[in-house]
């Protein structure tokens, strides 16, 4: 019987793939990888921004309110950087356990989440300083502005391009 070239059980989308689920599960993690390697920067920046502002001189002065718009942004912020740091100890214990394709998928949808986590933190962190430096009504609507542009960007792009891809 001759060779077709084609991997045995491997994985054939239409669309010019060839390749096994484990060849595949390897490809969408490095993907991911690179994906996280920016989130994560992002993140982690924002975060250690976060942590040093109660220790401005500045910190004092605020009120009540935008010391619990803080706290929430902090709190948020941490959440981003447990969710978006959380695939690597996903894929760290599942290692060598033949469960990459899983790994890969629960590890995706915990990046979904921390991008999320991510979204709520930065507009949690402009309304903090947004309220600080304008009115609370014009701070309101400059921050539900980014939140529509982030969820358009991170959000809304993406699965409309999917679902486009899919009528194809």
């Amino acid at each position: 019987m001759a060779s077709t070239g084609h991997h045995a059980g491997s994985y054939r989308d239409g669309r010019g793939r060839n390749e096994t689920p484990e060849e595949r599960a390897d490809r969408r993690w490095g993907e991911l990888l690179q994906e996280l390697r920016v989130t994560q920067t992002g993140v982690q920046i924002l975060f250690g921004f976060l942590l040093t502002v109660v220790f401005q001189p500045g910190f004092d002065g605020l009120g009540d309110a935008d010391r619990r718009i803080y706290v929430l942004t902090v709190m948020l912020g941490a959440a981003a950087t447990g969710a978006l740091i959380g695939p690597v100890s996903i894929h760290r214990f599942l290692t060598g356990r033949r469960l990459k394709p899983q790994t890969v998928e629960w590890a995706a949808r915990l990046t979904i989440v921390g991008l999320f986590l991510l979204l709520c933190t930065m507009a949690s962190a402009l309304l903090l300083i947004l309220r600080v430096v304008t009115s609370d009504g014009l701070a309101l609507w400059l921050v539900g502005g980014m939140v529509v542009w982030f969820a358009v960007c991170w959000f809304l792009l993406p699965v409309w391009a999917r679902l486009a891809s899919a009528e194809e």
